[in-house]
């Protein structure tokens, strides 16, 4: 099964390997895999948030995910969005930006000879709205998951106060709300502070939309008798499938922010970027994704759901304070790993203490009916 799942995304890397290779001798090949392996550290959570959401699509939808999902992460998210900041913000058609791209200054300058700002600059310059706009969505996404009730908690002290405390209606909204007022107030200078404010907004309100969506069309989850079979679960098609489709490509959005603005540290070249980032990067996040359903890590490891979404809220607060502070990506990927490799060990570390308490449990029932 893994070759299987993950066979394409190798056969892919060697190719982009060979592509950097071609454009940028062995250099571009060294910055080719460091931004691929940069991509899949950053965005381990995003895998195990969308696995959660797939496996309740159908077969169809799932195609559909990996394959327009795929051209929509590596060309649209890791490619084209640059080039769109970039026309946004500095009112220069994706043509233009995408030949500032492609031309830098000499000597990796921030500006040319007649005072214009470099492709790296401008979008440099707009990470505070970026920030703010992902931000918010993740930290919306992150809210509405601790606040809810949870037959299953993993930190039970922390997650089931703040659980009672979500019965109050709209509580993630109100929070959301405050964070953002604060950090245009404390994290944003008085250029910023508005687009960030705005930005952060249309965050919340994108986040709302989408979910609210998906809530509306969405398929309950309900089992089905069948006679001498077991139970199978209802997947979402149709519209509910489409919601759920566009949720992940907004939320895979949302999580490329800090890898697309990290990868300028190591390169400007938009064709690298792409390489690393889209082709290797997203692809292998797609393959983990598959896998995580596949192999039904999800249930079997109980507590990765809530490791990933304290990873999405872990992330969220740097983006925040990565609008007055610069954070090393490094930094923000680690935390990720850690939130999710804490969950795994608790999980298997719960699963032997139950495989424990069953087995004593059939060695009791099994002396029980011997004594009889």
């Amino acid at each position: 099964m893994i070759i299987r799942i993950f066979g394409i995304s190798f056969v892919v890397t060697i190719l982009s390997l060979v592509v950097a290779f071609l454009y940028d001798s062995w250099e571009g090949v060294a910055l080719c895999a460091i931004l691929g392996v940069l991509e899949v550290s950053l965005s381990f959570d995003n895998a195990v948030i969308n696995a959660t959401v797939l496996e309740r699509m159908s077969d169809f939808w799932q195609k559909i995910f990996l394959t327009v999902g795929v051209i929509i992460a590596v060309f649209g998210m890791r490619l084209v969005f640059p080039l769109l900041i970039v026309w946004i913000t500095a009112g220069l058609d994706p043509i233009r930006a995408f030949d500032l791209a492609m031309n830098p200054p000499a000597g990796g300058a921030e500006t040319f000879a007649d005072g214009s700002p470099s492709y790296e600059k401008i979008l440099t310059d707009a990470h505070p709205q970026i920030a703010a706009f992902g931000g918010m969505f993740l930290f919306m996404l992150f809210l509405n998951f601790i606040l809810e009730d949870h037959e299953i908690t993993w930190l039970s002290w922390l997650e089931r106060p703040l659980a009672k405390l979500g019965k109050l209606d709209q509580l993630a909204v109100i929070i959301a709300g405050g964070t953002l007022v604060l950090v245009a107030e404390f994290l944003a200078d008085d250029q910023h502070r508005a687009t960030i404010l705005i930005a952060g907004t249309l965050g919340m309100i994108t986040y709302i939309a989408v979910d609210g969506l998906g809530s509306l069309f969405h398929t309950e989850q309900f089992e089905e008798e069948h006679e001498g079979g077991p139970s199978t679960l209802v997947k979402a098609t149709g519209k509910a499938a489409f919601f759920l489709f566009l949720y992940l490509e907004v939320l895979d959005a949302s999580f490329s922010f800090d890898g697309v603005i990290g990868a300028f540290a190591i390169t400007a070249d938009p064709i690298i970027i792409a390489l690393g980032l889209g082709f290797i990067g997203a692809m292998f996040v797609r393959s983990i994704t598959v896998y995580l359903v596949r192999a039904g890590t999800l249930s079997e490891y109980r507590f990765l759901e809530h490791g990933a979404h304290w990873a999405i809220g872990a992330l969220a607060i740097i983006l925040f304070v990565s609008i007055e502070y610069h954070i090393n990506e490094i930094i923000t990927g680690l935390v990720g790993v850690a939130f999710i490799g804490a969950a795994f060990v608790t999980s298997i570390i719960a699963n032997r203490r139950d495989g424990g308490d069953d087995a004593s449990a059939d060695t009791d029932a099994a002396l029980a009916t011997a004594n009889e």
